[in-house]
C-alpha cells in the first residue's frame, strides 16, 4: 500500500440484501468464519468486474444494518470498517480480504453492532471498502459500473443467506453514492424532496448551509453540522401557509398536519444523524433560523 495514501482515501460499498417478504435475518452478524468467505466471494465478484480490485485491500463488516445508518454525516459506518481493516494484521503482505463477524460464542462485538430500533424495512445493507494501489481506477470504474451490473453471483448469495439465516430475495454490490441516490429516489417518491435538500446538503457539504423556505413544507436551515426548524405559533403559521383561508376548522386540521410534518422532518434527520434544534420564529420569516 503507498505510504502517501491519506488515511481516509477508500472505494466505499456496501452489499445491499433485500429480504423476502420483509423478514430480518435469523442472525444480526455472520460467524467469522463466513464474513471472511463472504468477503473472498465479494473481491471476487469485484475483480471481474474491475481487475484493478484484486490489487486492492478488501474489509467487509459481516453485520447486517438500515441503509440510513451508511448514510450519516461523514459516513461512520465505512470509517468504522477503515478502522478494522487498518488494525488487521498482513499490511505488508500484499492485498488483503478480510471479514469481521460475530465471535465464537455468535456475540457480535460493539463495532459491528446495529442500531436496534432500526430493525425494520426490507432492505439491509453490509458495508465493505477498497483500498489500496489500484484503488483510483478501481474506485472509479465500479462507481460507474455497479448499479448496473453489480449482481452479486449465486455463491455469494447463498453463502449471504446460509450465514445470515435470512431469506433474500436480491443481493448486489453499490456503491455508497448507489445508496444515497436510491434512498434519494425514495424519499422523493413520497413527498420528501424538500427534506432531501437538506440530508443531502448534510451528507455531502457539511460545512455550507441549505435552506428550506417553501410552504406548506416547514421552514428549515441546515448549518453548522445541524438543521434548525422554525416553530411557529398558529397566527404565524397561517400568515406564512393560508392567509386567505377563512374556515376555522380547515386551518386547525391543516396545522395539526403541519405539526406532524415537523414531527416527520426531525424523525428522518434523526435516524440520519443530523441533529435537529427547533427554534422559536414568531414572525414566520428564515432570518429566525440564522
Amino acid at each position: 500500500m503507498p505510504s502517501n495514501l491519506p488515511e481516509s482515501a477508500a472505494f466505499r460499498g456496501v452489499v445491499a440484501i433485500e429480504l423476502r417478504d420483509g423478514a430480518l435475518p435469523e442472525r444480526a452478524a455472520l460467524p467469522a468464519e463466513a464474513a471472511g468467505d463472504v468477503a473472498t466471494l465479494l473481491g471476487r465478484d469485484l475483480a471481474k468486474l474491475v481487475p484493478e480490485a484484486a490489487d486492492c485491500d478488501l474489509a467487509l463488516i459481516g453485520a447486517h444494518f438500515d441503509p440510513a445508518e451508511a448514510l450519516r454525516p461523514g459516513w461512520p459506518l465505512h470509517r468504522r470498517v477503515l478502522e478494522l481493516l487498518q488494525r488487521a494484521p498482513g499490511q505488508a503482505q500484499g492485498a488483503r480480504v478480510v471479514g469481521f463477524g460475530a465471535d465464537a460464542q455468535g456475540d457480535v462485538p460493539q463495532p459491528l453492532q446495529a442500531d436496534a430500533g432500526l430493525a425494520g424495512g426490507g432492505l439491509r445493507i453490509l458495508p465493505f471498502v477498497l483500498r489500496g494501489p489500484g484503488l483510483a481506477a478501481a474506485g472509479e470504474r465500479l462507481e460507474s459500473m455497479l448499479f448496473d451490473t453489480g449482481m452479486a453471483s449465486a455463491d455469494a448469495a447463498l453463502a449471504l443467506q446460509d450465514g445470515l439465516g435470512a431469506q433474500v430475495e436480491h443481493v448486489r454490490y453499490l456503491s455508497l453514492h448507489d445508496l444515497l441516490a436510491m434512498m434519494a429516489m425514495q424519499y422523493q417518491n413520497v413527498g420528501l424532496h424538500g427534506l432531501w435538500s437538506l440530508l443531502e446538503a448534510a451528507l455531502l457539504a457539511p460545512d455550507g448551509e441549505c435552506v428550506l423556505d417553501a410552504p406548506p413544507e416547514p421552514l428549515a436551515r441546515y448549518g453548522d453540522g445541524e438543521v434548525r426548524i422554525a416553530l411557529l405559533d398558529p397566527p404565524a403559521w397561517r400568515q406564512r401557509n393560508a392567509p386567505d383561508e377563512p374556515d376555522g376548522d380547515r386551518l386547525e386540521r391543516a396545522f395539526t398536519r403541519f405539526l406532524a410534518r415537523q414531527r416527520q422532518y426531525a424523525a428522518v434527520f434523526e435516524v440520519h444523524g443530523v441533529p435537529v434544534q427547533f427554534v422559536h420564529c414568531s414572525d414566520g420569516q428564515r432570518g429566525c433560523l440564522g
